[in-house]
């Protein structure tokens, strides 16, 4: 399962199908698509802060069918900055990913209307196996203080980025797992193009997280 998958699991309510925190979380979903094409090493950025760029290395099919699609959205931006293409790569891709969920049985696409006259849809769990496995990943990760794995690492740094961690735990442990994350974002547990681009891509999405308004995005 994707990056952006698992944040959009976590961020939408199981029983409500509604969305439960992360008012910015499409700035995540589109950099947690950036560094799985990173982790692939299939995108690379060149260069560091406000120099760096993005490098695409590679098109091949990396079997996941929204990804694919959004690596070529992906192609299409090479050589710019990461800031200027998190904005663009957003458009339409939670709707995707919710979708594809969807598809997988894993959450319900259900019709609603708001006040019986605004159309709405709703994205319940269908089946919330994948997603307690991974609340308990974190919170042994974020709360029993186990290292966690690489990608499991990079979803906390993403959870970090958008100030989610304490909606990931109990009351009780949120000042811990908050620490907790910063130290795992901050740590050296990936490659170093991986590294790059989730230091990068957090920053983007961090400065996205205070202001809404970073997507006028590159035009």
């Amino acid at each position: 399962m994707l990056l952006a998958e698992e944040l959009l699991l976590l961020a939408y309510d199981d029983h409500t199908g509604r969305q439960a925190w992360g008012s910015n979380i499409d700035y995540a979903l589109a950099g947690a698509v950036l560094i799985e094409l990173a982790d692939l090493d299939h995108v690379r950025l060149d260069g560091t802060g406000r120099e760096a760029r993005l490098v695409v290395r590679s098109t091949s099919p990396t079997g996941h069918p929204v990804l694919d699609a959004w690596q070529g959205k992906v192609a299409d931006q090479a050589g710019r900055k990461p800031k200027d293409v998190v904005g663009k790569l957003a458009t339409g891709l939670r709707e995707r990913l919710l979708d594809h969920l969807a598809q997988r049985g894993i959450l319900r696409k259900e019709r609603d209307r708001i006040l019986g006259l605004f159309p709405t849809t709703r994205w319940p769990a269908h089946d919330s196996t994948h997603e307690a496995e991974l609340r308990a990943h974190l919170r042994r990760a974020l709360v029993d203080g186990v290292q966690p794995e690489p990608r499991l690492a990079a979803l906390i740094a993403l959870l970090h980025a958008v100030d989610a961690v304490p909606r990931v735990v109990g009351a009780a442990d949120r000042k811990l797992a908050k620490q907790r994350a910063k130290a795992i974002a901050e740590g050296n547990w990936a490659s170093d193009a991986t590294r790059k681009a989730i230091e990068e891509m957090t920053a983007v999405v961090a400065t996205a997280a205070i202001i809404p308004v970073i997507t006028a995005a590159g035009s």
